[in-house]
């Protein structure tokens, strides 16, 4: 079903605990945070920012922002809307296209950047230019210490992340639709292969262009991928066998989060249309928080 409209070019859902949800519109008219009501009957602009484009929430109540290009960042904001640049890069290497967040359990929190500016990749995708150089990183960072260490980087458009129960960092590659794991434990964690989201014998729908994007765990351990092209979610046991798609209305999804503890509901935030669709799964949402 669809649970909100009128959005442009949404992205990186956010439940809050009285049931109102965050999103970012990453479409140049709007370049916001956006806060939409429990009951998806109501849009409040929270702030403009630029081209947000991922969200995390920590147990404080603080909004962490990935912003992909006013300048390329890490914004820290309060529920008011009120936000600071907090982190450009590491000493030595500048954001470039900050893109996902997930925190992990100890407070780490995590970043995709996709490798490349902004502006140089939606001139590639419009047929502008030239393939741009392409180095995705997958960026821990602490925010105590506020500091950022890549732990991968190379990766073609590193886009979707998420926290496993199993101990693993879950990221994946947009220009080929491969999810890597990192296994956590280890002091240098490498990138281990885990699935190919995109279906052997089916082709994007026409017009437009395969890609994977967020992700996110339920409760039993398995993982929902969006996969834009081809408007679905991908479910993956923890094995990495596809266990399920769940087809959507719009086809160029781009987040998907779980609705509150005992909904046992995914809501997709999807580009093409701007709007969130909703869908009943049988689980709930895994909890991971610090």
């Amino acid at each position: 079903m669809i649970f909100f409209e009128g959005l442009m070019n949404p992205e990186g859902p956010v439940l809050l605990p009285n049931g109102d949800w965050l999103v970012v519109e990453m479409a140049p008219e709007r370049g916001c945070v956006t806060r939409v009501s429990a009951d998806g009957s109501e849009r409040t602009p929270m702030a403009q920012t630029g081209r947000p484009n991922g969200l995390a929430v920590d147990s404080d109540g603080t909004i962490w922002v990935a912003e992909s290009k006013n300048p390329p960042s890490l914004l820290k904001m309060s529920m008011d809307g009120a936000f600071e640049i907090f982190m450009m890069g590491s000493e030595d290497t500048p954001f470039l296209f900050s893109n996902d967040l997930v925190f992990g359990p100890d407070g780490t929190l995590w970043m995709t950047d996709s490798g490349v500016l902004e502006p140089e990749w939606r001139q590639y995708r419009n047929g502008e230019r030239e393939a741009p150089v392409v180095d995705g990183k997958v960026w821990k960072i602490d925010l105590d210490a506020k500091t950022a260490i890549a732990i991968d980087t190379g990766i073609g458009f590193a886009n979707g992340i998420a926290y496993g129960q199993d101990g693993y960092l879950y990221a994946n590659e947009t220009l080929t639709g491969d999810i890597f794991k990192y296994d956590l434990s280890k002091d240098q964690p490498e990138r281990e292969f885990f699935a190919n989201a995109f279906p052997d014998d089916v082709d994007p729908v026409e017009g437009h262009r395969a890609g994977v994007d967020g992700m996110a765990f339920d409760d039993q351990g398995r993982l929902y991928v969006t996969v834009i092209g081809y408007g679905d979610v991908a479910v993956y046991s923890l094995d990495g066998t596809l266990e399920r798609r769940i087809p959507l209305i719009g086809k160029r999804p781009t987040n998907v989060a779980f609705g509150a503890k005992g909904e046992k509901r995914i809501y997709v935030t999807e580009q093409e249309i701007g709007q969130i669709e909703a869908y009943d799964v049988d689980a709930d949402g895994q909890e991971l928080r610090e």
